[in-house]
């Protein structure tokens, strides 16, 4: 049988993701974060604590990116066939600053980490043995994934992008069959993005619970009005700046999110005094519409990683 040639016309391009992105942003930007904020608790689950998930998976990252450099395609049942996976050599000062950390913070996590049995030496090995911690097969994230992307997929058809529609279905097949390339381009997207909004907000939890406010605001905004007409900017501003919506409770944060009520009590006050967000006296919680000017250039960075990612999952789907 002859190979299967791609054809070069049929493909769509990373700009044309990302004017999809900026210009519908106010049907697919509410998916999305809904999306994040989802996986940002499917990573808080296994440890209680997001920085070693990030390590772990920064760690997974450096495999798969060995593999894709010798040519090496798992697709996800070969990929976790095994409940262990052999990792390159790291040390402490590299894993600090690729997820910006403090350098003794990553020693006490990677010791805490070897200690448990997560991440184990044997001889001039290191894995990563993923039966040692309640370890979640990304299974729902490839669902929550395949979805989004079949949305935006949609999206691209109608905006003549994308000349093949794409269903959540058919879409969840192709990453599964393509499995360790398509999660190191998911990493490739997920710890920068991690990373930048730790920057602004000094840990991931205050982001977490951020986020979460955003969520509730947007989809709250999006039921009130017709938002599919308004420009990136235009929904943006809208929905952190309407002071009618209903925000959220302590509780509610906690119960969504799974961190302790006591810690998202204490992150919450600092997101005040930081100006993020605003208590009513329902002590309900609610975006702060100045901070969005904070947030404007990573989020413009998450667009373009996003449109990236987007284009390459595409492209293996429709060539």
């Amino acid at each position: 049988m002859p190979p299967k040639i791609p054809k070069i016309s049929k493909q769509i391009y990373k700009e044309q993701a990302l004017g999809v992105l900026i210009n519908r942003y106010a049907y697919i930007g509410p998916h999305w974060i809904l999306h994040q904020m989802e996986w940002t608790s499917t990573i808080y689950e296994s440890f209680k604590d997001h920085d070693k998930f990030l390590i772990i998976i920064y760690l997974t990252k450096k495999t798969l990116d060995f593999y894709s450099r010798n040519f090496t395609k798992l697709n996800y049942e070969q990929f976790y066939s095994k409940d262990t996976i052999e990792i390159e050599k790291f040390n402490v000062s590299e894993v600090a600053k690729k997820i910006n950390i403090p350098k003794e913070s990553a020693r006490r996590k990677i010791l805490e980490l070897e200690e448990s049995g997560v991440i184990r030496r044997f001889k001039k090995k290191f894995i990563i043995d993923r039966s040692a911690f309640p370890f979640i097969k990304p299974i729902k994230s490839i669902k929550r994934m395949s979805r989004f992307l079949a949305l935006f997929a949609k999206i691209a058809v109608e905006e003549k992008n994308l000349q093949k529609k794409l269903t959540s279905e058919n879409l969840e097949m192709i990453i599964k069959d393509n499995f360790s390339y398509v999660w190191k381009l998911f990493y490739e997207l997920q710890i920068p993005m991690m990373v930048n909004y730790k920057k602004v907000f000094g840990d991931i939890e205050s982001f977490h619970i951020f986020g979460t406010c955003v969520v509730n605001q947007h989809y709250l905004y999006s039921k009130k009005l017709n938002v599919d007409n308004k420009d990136r900017k235009e929904f943006i501003y809208e929905s952190f700046r309407d002071t009618e919506m209903q925000g959220l409770n302590a509780m509610s944060i906690s119960d969504i999110t799974g961190i302790p009520r006591a810690t998202v009590v204490r992150k919450l006050k600092k997101l005040i005094k930081m100006n993020c967000l605003n208590i009513n006296n329902k002590k309900q919680y609610k975006l702060n519409g100045n901070f969005v000017k904070n947030l404007i250039p990573i989020q413009n960075n998450v667009l373009n990683q996003l449109a990236d990612f987007s284009t390459r999952i595409f492209n293996i789907a429709i060539l």
